[in-house]
C-alpha cells in the first residue's frame, strides 16, 4: 500500500501574503507617527489627523462583512490583487490630497479596501495548506502585521521625517504595488466556492451550523481585545506617569514591547497545531496575569519591563490563533464571511477599547487602566473556556481538495 507524499510547507507563499498584510497595515497606522507633520502642513489640529486612523477603522469595520457578502462569487486570488491595487491607490491620493477632506477621502477609501483585503487573506492560508498545519501557517502570515507595528510605522515614520509625509505615503504605496506583483506571480488560485451535493438546499448564514462557534469567537476577540486597547492606547503616560520612567524610555520599552509579541507570534505557530484547545486559554491566561502584576508592580523599572515583555509574548501569538480557531470552527461555506465578522470584531475593540480607556482616564486616573484590562481579559478568558469545545472542529489532519481553480 503506496503512501502519498507530504506536500511541502509552502513557506515562500505564506511570506508573500505576510508581506502583502505588512504593507496593509503600515498603511493603516502611518498617519499616528506623522500627526505634526501632516497637521502643520494641511493647517489642522493634531486631533483631525487623529481621525484620520478612527474614521479609517470605522469604515473596515461598517463595510467589510457586506463587501464580503456581495463578493463571494469573486475569485480570491483576483479579489486580493484588487484590494491590494486599491490600498497602493489610497496611499498615493493620500500623497497628492491637497486638502484635508480630499486626505479623509483617500483614508476612507484605503479602509473599504483593506476590510475586504483581511476577509480574503484571512482563510487563503487554509487553503494552501493541510488543517494540521493550519496554526503554523496562520503564524507566518500574522508575522506580516507584528512586523507593521515594529517595524513598518517606525520606518515610514523616519521616511516622513527625513522626506515629507507625503513622501512617506507614496512610498507605502509603491511597496504595496510591488507586493501585489509578488501575490500575482506566486500565489495559487484557490477553490472557495463549495457545491452542493446532489438534492442539497443552500443553508442560510443564520442556520449554519458552526455559526454560534464563530460567534464565540468574535465575542472573545472583543473582550480581550477591547481590554487590551483601553490600556495599551495609553501605555506612553502610564509608563511616565504611574512607573515614573524617563519620557524617552517609551520608544525604547515598545520596541521590546513589539520584539517580544514576535517571540509570541512563533510560539502560536509552535504551540497551535499541537495543543488547538490550551493554546488560546494559555494566552489569554498569559496577558491577564502579566497586567495584573504589572500594575502591582508599577514602580519597579525592572518589573516593568519584565511583565511588559511576558505581556507581549503572551498577546502576541492571540490575533493568529484566534484567526485559527475560526477557521477550524466555520465551515467552508461561512469561512469567507466568519473572517469578515472577525475583522470587524478586531475593529470594534481597537476603536471601542481606545474610546473606554480615554473616559476611565479622564474619571480615575491612567492608574486605574491595567486594572480594567485585567477585568476584560479576564472575562474573555472565563467566555473562552466556557466556548471552547474539548476537541477542536476541524483538527483532523484532513488535506483539503487542492485541485480546483478559481
Amino acid at each position: 500500500m503506496s503512501t502519498a507524499p507530504a506536500r511541502p510547507f509552502p513557506l515562500f507563499r505564506l511570506l508573500v501574503i505576510a508581506g502583502a498584510i505588512f504593507a496593509s497595515v503600515t498603511s493603516e497606522f502611518l498617519p499616528t507617527g506623522l500627526l505634526p507633520d501632516m497637521a502643520g502642513e494641511l493647517r489642522v489640529s493634531e486631533s483631525q489627523i487623529g481621525l484620520l486612523v478612527t474614521v479609517f477603522a470605522g469604515t473596515v469595520v461598517l463595510t467589510t462583512a457586506p463587501l464580503a457578502m456581495l463578493t463571494r462569487p469573486l475569485s480570491r486570488k483576483r479579489l486580493m490583487i484588487a484590494t491590494l491595487l486599491v490600498v497602493a491607490v489610497a496611499n498615493v491620493a493620500a500623497a497628492l490630497a491637497p486638502t484635508y477632506e480630499l486626505l479623509m477621502g483617500a483614508r476612507i477609501l484605503g479602509g473599504l479596501a483593506h476590510g475586504l483585503f483581511w476577509a480574503v487573506t484571512g482563510p487563503y492560508a487554509s487553503r494552501i495548506v493541510p488543517r494540521h498545519q493550519l496554526a503554523r501557517a496562520v503564524a507566518v502570515t500574522n508575522i506580516g502585521g507584528t512586523l507593521a507595528f515594529v517595524l513598518g510605522v517606525p520606518l515610514g515614520t523616519a521616511l516622513g521625517h527625513a522626506l515629507g509625509w507625503r513622501a512617506a505615503f507614496a512610498i507605502m504605496g509603491a511597496v504595496v504595488l510591488v507586493l501585489m506583483v509578488l501575490v500575482m506571480v506566486a500565489l495559487p488560485a484557490v477553490s472557495h466556492l463549495v457545491p452542493l451535493a446532489t438534492g442539497e438546499i443552500p443553508t442560510p448564514v443564520r442556520r449554519d451550523p458552526t455559526l454560534r462557534a464563530v460567534l464565540a469567537v468574535c465575542v472573545t476577540v472583543l473582550l480581550v481585545m477591547i481590554g487590551h486597547n483601553a490600556f495599551y492606547t495609553y501605555i506612553a503616560p502610564w509608563i511616565i506617569e504611574v512607573g515614573r520612567m524617563p519620557g524617552d524610555s517609551v520608544s525604547v520599552l515598545l520596541f521590546v514591547y513589539g520584539g517580544a509579541g514576535a517571540v509570541g507570534v512563533l510560539l502560536a505557530g509552535i504551540l497551535g497545531d499541537r495543543f488547538p484547545r490550551a493554546t488560546p486559554i494559555g494566552a489569554i491566561a498569559g496577558v491577564a496575569v502579566a497586567v495584573a502584576v504589572l500594575g502591582a508592580v508599577a514602580r519597579e523599572p525592572w518589573a516593568i519591563i519584565a511583565m511588559l515583555a511576558v505581556w507581549s509574548i503572551a498577546f502576541g501569538g492571540l490575533p493568529a490563533i484566534f484567526q485559527t480557531r475560526l477557521l477550524h470552527s466555520a465551515s467552508p461555506r461561512l469561512r469567507d464571511v466568519a473572517s469578515a465578522w472577525l475583522t470587524t470584531s478586531f475593529n470594534i475593540a481597537i476603536g471601542g477599547g481606545a474610546l473606554i480607556g480615554g473616559i476611565l482616564l479622564d474619571v480615575w486616573g491612567v492608574g486605574w487602566l491595567p486594572a480594567v484590562m485585567t477585568v476584560l481579559v479576564g472575562a474573555g478568558l472565563v467566555f473562552a473556556i466556557a466556548t471552547t469545545p474539548k476537541r477542536v472542529p476541524g483538527h483532523t489532519g484532513i488535506i483539503p481538495v487542492q485541485g480546483s481553480r478559481d
